[in-house]
């Protein structure tokens, strides 16, 4: 049986208790045979991979190619992944710029098949920086078998800094955390924002986003948002919002049933 998580309380007890032992908790879980197995292979042969289809075939490859960007529920969708991959992002019909889906496009540029140089597999670093991402992912993915809630969490603080190194513009920036489903998440979560607010313009969502940022966490730009500081804020925040918003479903839960249990227990019909 794989090494799993340690998690100790929920909320913001369990992300204190994770963060003071996650680095001891990787070292063994990342020991693991089968992530063991699967780094190791992957690191031997994505070498000779040349194009998408090549990927997309080897199922070993593939399953850590998209567990690196979260993408693990496409493991079957063959064709889809490789049409991604041989579209690229050069073009803006292309499939990954029309996916409302960040990922898909932080995945195609990763390998780069469309590259007149040539795909990113060959380079010497290459490998690392995908294992890298998919060993994390793992983790994350273990931890949320055990409390989604710091899942997300960790997935927060390992990606808004990423956005910032791209050196896109702010405004790009905002578009990649709300085209981004665990990013928005914690954000709408951690900001208080009802579930109906993807549904209203996209630049309304931004301004919305921004300035309720500023309100709350004392910055307004992803940029300074990926600061530690303030990331912690926004990661607190979404851990004590979550948990408001469960006490308030099991609090409402409990008085339907104290009131059903106060009814009479007589026949409907007298």
């Amino acid at each position: 049986m794989s090494f799993q998580p340690v998690i100790v309380g929920t909320g913001l007890v369990g992300w204190q208790f994770l963060k003071s032992t996650q680095e001891s908790q990787r070292e063994v879980f990342e020991a693991g045979a089968q992530l063991q197995r699967d780094t190791e292979y992957f690191a031997e042969n994505i070498g000779s991979i040349k194009t998408a289809e090549d990927l997309v075939s080897d199922l070993r490859l593939r399953r850590v190619a998209l567990g690196a960007f979260g993408l693990q529920e496409d493991i079957n969708n063959k064709f889809f992944i490789q049409k991604i991959l041989e579209e690229g992002t050069s073009e803006p019909t292309a499939l990954a710029n029309r996916m409302a889906d960040e990922r898909y496009k932080s995945l195609t540029n990763a390998f780069s098949f469309d590259s007149p140089l040539g795909p990113r597999t060959s380079l010497s670093k290459f490998p690392e920086e995908i294992l890298s991402r998919y060993r994390a992912q793992e983790f994350e993915i273990a931890v949320g078998n055990q409390d989604e809630n710091l899942r997300l969490s960790l997935n927060f603080e390992r990606n808004l800094p990423e956005i910032t190194e791209e050196g896109t513009t702010a405004d790009t920036q905002w578009l990649r955390v709300m085209g981004t489903a665990p990013l928005r998440k914690v954000f709408e979560t951690a900001l208080g924002l009802p579930s109906s607010f993807a549904q209203i313009d996209l630049d309304k969502q931004m301004e919305v986003l921004r300035e309720k940022s500023q309100s709350r966490f004392g910055a307004s730009e992803i940029a300074d948002l990926a600061e530690p500081e303030v990331m912690e804020k926004v990661i607190q925040s979404f851990l004590l919002q979550s948990q408001i918003q469960e006490f308030s479903a099991t609090s409402s839960s409990q008085v339907a049933v104290t009131l059903l249990a106060q009814i009479p227990r007589t026949s409907l019909f007298g």
